[in-house]
């Protein structure tokens, strides 16, 4: 008798060391999301010396070698002739900073530019962060800035 009741309080506590380490999975798996709601953030602008810029971060898939950041340069005033891969700097709420690794969109001139922004992913995948933009002929270096919670 002795033996069948050590066997049910063996399973039972089998059982709850099983749920435990399946709560602490799933919590795991939702915060994942979490984290990329974080780094998917709302777009942010910066407008000044008469060209707007408009920049939407973009969230690394699990695994990914690399981060994109959708660009937006608007102007009247000026030629748009940045070199974004030397005048950007990515700088992680850790203090990394990263430069970008490519640029895949319009080339340099006219009044519109579009494109991604690449930059290596960061791991890990940072809660909050900025983008630093030197623009040439401006005195002021544009900074974009996330913080955890997608603003």
């Amino acid at each position: 008798m002795t033996r069948i009741i050590d066997r049910r309080a063996c399973a039972r506590r089998r059982v709850r060391a099983a749920a435990c380490v399946l709560a602490l999975s799933l919590s795991a798996l939702a915060a994942a999301p979490a984290a990329q709601a974080q780094v998917r953030g709302t777009p942010q602008t910066s407008s000044q010396g008469g060209v707007n810029v408009k920049v939407t971060p973009r969230p690394p898939a699990p695994g990914a070698t690399r981060w994109d950041f959708a660009v937006v340069l608007d102007t009247h005033s000026q030629e748009l002739a940045d070199d974004l891969t030397q005048t950007a700097t990515l700088v992680t709420d850790d203090g990394r900073q990263m430069k970008p690794s490519a640029w895949t969109g319009a080339g340099p001139g006219g009044h519109h530019r579009e494109g991604v922004l690449s930059f290596p992913a960061p791991d890990p995948v940072p809660g909050g962060f900025e983008l630093r933009l030197s623009r040439p002929g401006e005195s002021t270096v544009r900074v974009l800035r996330w913080k955890p919670g997608g603003s």
